[in-house]
């Protein structure tokens, strides 16, 4: 008897053994399976993004340096948007240079003026200076300038802004190459609200009471962008060029069609153009003429009527020309103070933004 409860016991505390044992090793089990994902790190040095050329580049994942190349002053818009204007490497090119008309560049970047040319006055790329400076990232809109950047082992992102559709793409785009996503988002909210806002202008306006109105370079007859039939009629406006060809980016008229449409308003691309407009006899008894209704388009990080991240503010300079009862300076002047501080951080004076609206 005494043989049988020895072993009985040695069996129990076999049995009690064995139970620890199991019970030890799954705590350890779970408590390693739980542990593991804080103790693991990812460095990541590139990604890859898909730029509007289709072209899958890599990049890296801190973006600290970049390089604009061609459409110069939309590319620094663009980048001057997602609030990185302080990254911008080179300086304008020549051609950009050689009127104050884009001082205000020096404002949102002034560390440009100091910096390396990367192209030449024919727009040709200096490439020993852009290797020299060695960018983080270069941005370009034509094709032929991302594959020589390309060939030279430079990451080199293609943009392309040619239809409203685009700029959503565009815009996140950017977004993702300078770990910007939020402020793509809310640029988007942004241009959604201040479109929707002249929408809601513009509707109040009786149709007898719109006026006609013609963009461009009035003396040489020419409209050289199309995006003009967007931004005039959201501002409550008739584009007198509105049944151009719209497979053209610029559409060139005659003396005789000028006179024919007599627009009650014009405005220019330059400032000069004004005074050459009341020169002209020919052009004497046109109503915007004879009511001095003759404006000049601004130009900030960019031009306002070509295609900018600036576009609603088009709208709504457009419209106070048009309608000031409805756009007054002084809604025209905050809307234009909160853009280039929420954005572009940069607070304009009071000075700065009376020049701008004209």
């Amino acid at each position: 008897m005494r043989r049988i409860a020895y072993l009985l016991a040695v069996l129990m505390l076999l049995c009690a053994v064995s139970f620890l044992v199991a019970a030890c090793g799954e705590e350890t089990t779970t408590t390693t399976q739980a542990a593991a994902p804080s103790t693991t790190v990812v460095t990541a040095t590139q990604l890859a993004v898909t730029d509007m050329a289709g072209r899958t580049v890599q990049i890296p994942a801190e973006i600290n340096s970049i390089a604009t190349f061609g459409a110069i002053g939309v590319l620094n818009a663009m980048v001057e948007t997602m609030g990185c204007g302080d990254k911008i490497l080179n300086q304008m090119s020549a051609n950009f240079t050689k009127t104050d008309q884009w001082k205000y560049q020096y404002v949102f970047a002034p560390q440009i003026k100091d910096g390396p040319l990367f192209e030449n006055a024919n727009r040709e790329i200096q490439i020993e200076e852009v290797l020299k400076a060695a960018p983080d990232i270069s941005f370009c809109m034509t094709k032929e300038t991302a594959t020589l950047l390309e060939g030279k082992g430079l990451p080199v992102v293609y943009l392309e802004w040619k239809d409203l559709d685009d700029i959503p793409t565009c815009i996140n785009l950017l977004g993702e190459v300078l770990g910007k996503q939020d402020v793509a988002a809310d640029y988007l909210k942004w241009f959604d609200e201040k479109v929707a806002l002249a929408e809601g202008l513009a509707a109040k306006i009786l149709e007898a009471d719109r006026k006609t109105v013609l963009y461009g370079s009035i003396t040489s007859y020419t409209q050289p962008h199309i995006i003009a039939e967007w931004w005039i009629p959201e501002a409550g406006g008739i584009s007198v060029t509105k049944d151009r060809p719209s497979d053209a980016e610029s559409y060139e008229y005659t003396a005789e069609d000028l006179l024919a449409w007599n627009p009650d308003v014009m405005v220019t691309s330059s400032g000069k153009m004004a005074g050459e407009i009341k020169a002209d006899t020919r052009l004497a008894q046109i109503t915007a003429v004879v009511d001095s209704a003759i404006y000049k388009i601004p130009t900030v990080a960019h031009v306002w009527g070509n295609r900018t991240p600036e576009q609603p503010l088009t709208i709504l300079w457009l419209m106070n020309k048009l309608y000031p009862e409805i756009m007054p300076t002084e809604a025209l002047a905050k809307e234009i103070g909160d853009f280039y501080s929420r954005f572009f951080k940069t607070d304009l004076t009071s000075e700065q933004i009376t020049e701008i609206i004209g």
